[in-house]
């Protein structure tokens, strides 16, 4: 039996066709429209606007984009939110047609993979995101340290010999103490634990 349309396009290896930014792998829309078009040159994609004529939708609060491929008769149709490059949600009032034409893209390229073209690249993004234990664990982690910690690990700086508040700054990418996340705390307690031994070791040293 010969090959339908899909596994032809499911064959075919994209991995050197891809980006990885952060956690997602995207396929260049380019690329894979061109190799559609080469086997199948009577597919098409539509853009769908809103009733103002509008190449994106809102619920006023945010927006997302409509698109379809056609391909072999069949066209399967995309939803895709326009994101930042964190992958969340843009506020309406912050969307840029910059941002609605990345959306429309990626909404091609993922509506284009249902017909088989990379599919597996998208595999588990469908999948729920963490537990929301998981994410109120998170959200603590990135919680800045408390006002004693601030104050311990300033006057532990300052007892340690040839330690500057401004170099522990530096090191963690920070504009002060007090913005240093919860997360980071055992870290630099590590690390100020490691200058003192290094301290310690230069004073036996001298003895």
């Amino acid at each position: 039996m010969d090959k339908n349309y899909f596994q032809i396009l499911n064959d075919i290896n994209v991995n050197d066709k891809t980006e990885q930014k952060g956690n997602l792998t995207y396929l260049s829309w380019a690329w894979a429209w061109s190799e559609v078009k080469k086997l199948f040159p009577d597919s098409t994609y539509t853009i769908y606007e809103n009733d103002l004529g509008w190449n994106y939708h809102t619920d006023n609060r945010t927006c997302w984009v409509k698109t379809g491929v056609t391909v072999n008769g069949i066209e399967h149709i995309e939803y895709l939110p326009v994101m930042d490059f964190k992958n969340r949600s843009i506020p309406l009032e912050g969307v840029t047609s910059f941002d609605v034409n990345k959306a429309i893209q990626r909404s091609l390229t993922k509506a284009l993979a249902r017909h088989g073209l990379g599919l597996y690249i998208y595999a588990g993004e469908d999948l729920p995101e963490s537990d929301p234990k998981r994410r109120e664990e998170e959200d603590a982690g990135r919680e800045p340290i408390s006002k004693e910690h601030v104050e311990a690990i300033r006057m532990r700086i300052g007892s340690l010999e040839g330690l500057t508040e401004e170099m522990v700054l530096r090191k963690y990418n920070l504009t002060s103490l007090e913005e240093m996340p919860v997360s980071l705390l055992a870290v630099c307690n590590r690390d100020l634990n490691a200058w003192e031994h290094k301290v310690n070791e230069k004073r036996d040293e001298i003895r």
